[in-house]
């Protein structure tokens, strides 16, 4: 069944509103044992996910329900799914809210180029060239390269389509000493390939998995600063994030306010969080967001200062805010030492957890110590085990970034942030 046919039965089915969001992807897959192609395929699949909206007889409340309808469907089957998402969306008593309307430069947006065939071929070249020694080698990796094309539709008149690439690489790196072995496992998220960042990334693991084996017991430091120099500190600036979403905000999840410190009283380095369109190999490169609210650049934090908050469709109109979106790739911008400045003195630096999470309500940290660097001033001693604890509402206020960034897909955040005074509790 092809799009147009979806759309007509959906006008025709009652909904006071709906969406249809089209995905067609060609992606190519690779599976290799160590570095001999094991096997590999090309699959072409596409997606069709719809969303109605129903009225409350009052016209008060808006309920919405959704879900997918296979290409391969026919009208009745069609026809049926459509008629079960209305009745489900009857059901919903959501405050009334209207979707997003049609945009300039709306239509078929020009794209980055998307060549699955190239992209493919650069992830294996910097995977290839990557220096492996006797005992730290690439065990197996899968690479995912996909080249999608997205159309977008809705009730309003919003009728958008843009291609973009999306790629997932899979590692397990091995060490051996003296009859030991250990494995790390990678997983990579892009758009193209950064072959610089991949093969630098990969060669940091290898060290890390020499480490490891000579790694001795974490002492128990009680406080401690610690250093974030890996994709962890993710875990960080999403927090950041997540309490400038509009979601969070009219649930009363974030107690912070538009023009106000988001740390009151802080010492260390101020935080500026800004969403943008497009960064260089980001898997979130989209003209519009998932429910065809236009992107472009919008600072959430400035200077530790929270300036707006941003969502989905319809948390941001319970707010008011009529030009908000969802981003999808966000920058927080360096700080004011330099990442060996923020190396120096007595403190932890945590390159591998086991898990490592951050409360998005309350900020506390946990996470588990796999591989760590012990700097006591003179020297420095791989650790592992116990843990890092704390809370950021604290953390917030005399955190440490540094000047250099580092990219993770969507994401652009310093290259190394330090937090004081975190409980560091060691191996039992």
């Amino acid at each position: 069944m092809k799009l147009n046919e979806i759309i007509d039965i959906v006008k025709a089915s009652g909904a006071d509103a709906w969406e249809i969001t089209d995905i067609k992807e060609e992606g190519w897959e690779f599976y290799f044992i160590r570095h001999k192609l094991d096997q590999n395929r090309v699959k072409l699949v596409e997606h069709i996910r719809v969303t109605v909206y129903k009225k409350s007889e009052d016209g008060q409340f808006l309920g919405s329900a959704g879900g997918e309808i296979a290409p391969t469907a026919d009208a009745e089957e069609a026809g049926r799914i459509v008629g079960g998402l209305i009745r489900n969306a009857a059901y919903v008593r959501n405050p009334f809210y209207t979707l997003n309307k049609p945009f300039e430069g709306m239509g078929e947006v020009p794209g980055e180029p998307v060549d699955p065939a190239a992209i493919a071929k650069d992830f294996i070249e910097a995977v290839r060239a990557v220096p492996e020694t006797a005992t730290e080698d690439i065990n197996s990796w899968e690479l995912f390269v996909s080249a999608k094309n997205r159309r977008f539709v809705n009730s309003e008149g919003v009728d958008v389509t843009y291609a973009y690439p999306d790629c997932m690489l899979e590692a397990v790196i091995n060490a051996r000493r003296d009859g030991h072995e250990i494995e790390l496992y990678r997983l990579y998220k892009s758009g193209g390939c950064d072959r610089a960042a991949l093969a630098r990334d990969i060669g940091e693991t290898l060290r890390y998995g020499k480490d490891k084996l000579v790694a001795k017991d974490t002492p128990n430091l009680e406080k401690a600063d610690v250093v974030f120099s890996t994709d962890a500190a993710l875990e960080i600036y999403d927090w950041f994030a997540l309490r400038m979403n509009a979601a969070f905000k009219v649930r009363g999840l974030s107690d912070w306010e538009a023009g106000k410190p988001v740390a009151e009283g802080a010492t260390g380095d101020r935080v500026t969080l800004t969403a943008v369109k497009r960064l260089p190999n980001s898997s979130r490169n989209a003209a519009c967001d998932a429910e065809g609210a236009p992107v472009r650049e919008a600072a959430l934090i400035e200077d530790g200062v929270a300036k707006r908050f941003l969502g989905d469709r319809q948390f941001s109109q319970y707010m008011g805010l009529e030009e908000s979106f969802q981003p999808g790739n966000l920058v927080a911008s360096g700080g004011s030492l330099s990442a060996d400045e923020l190396r120096q003195g007595r403190f932890l630096e945590v390159v591998e957890f086991s898990d490592f999470q951050v409360n998005p309500m309350n900020g506390d940290i946990a996470g588990e110590i796999r591989l760590a660097y012990w700097h006591d001033g003179d020297t420095v001693t791989p650790v592992s085990g116990g843990s890092v604890s704390g809370t950021m509402a604290d953390f917030a206020k005399t955190m440490r970034m540094s000047k250099e960034t580092r990219q993770y897909d969507c994401w652009i955040v310093p290259a190394v942030t330090r937090l004081k005074d975190v409980t560091v509790t060691g191996a039992m």
